[in-house]
């Protein structure tokens, strides 16, 4: 697929800004992200965060989460992930929605 792609293509999805997500909030250092399945899949791109956060899956789901240079790992619920300040990673979509609560 990537082949078939232009540099423009390219180009158009590496500036995509949109987020894949709806956001609730909680409280000062608490958020709920609903993800969208059907989102495209260049929305869940490579990123770090500017501070230390923990997230957990609340929902059954067949999503994974990845940490640079390591494996995948499913999204199991209640399980905390702990992200370090800076650290890459990013979600891979699943095919049923995600629902995940992050801690600041």
């Amino acid at each position: 697929k990537c082949n078939e792609m232009t540099n423009e293509d390219v180009i158009r999805q590496m500036d995509d800004l949109r987020k894949p997500f709806t956001e609730e909030y909680v409280n000062s250092n608490t958020v709920i992200r609903h993800f969208d399945p059907t989102a495209d899949d260049h929305l869940y791109k490579w990123h770090r965060d500017p501070q230390d956060r923990q997230i957990k899956a609340l929902n059954k789901n067949d999503w994974k989460f990845q940490f640079d240079n390591f494996i995948p790992e499913n999204l199991e619920i209640n399980k905390i992930i702990k992200i370090k300040q800076g650290e890459y990673h990013r979600l891979i979509k699943g095919k049923t929605p995600l629902k995940i609560e992050i801690k600041f």
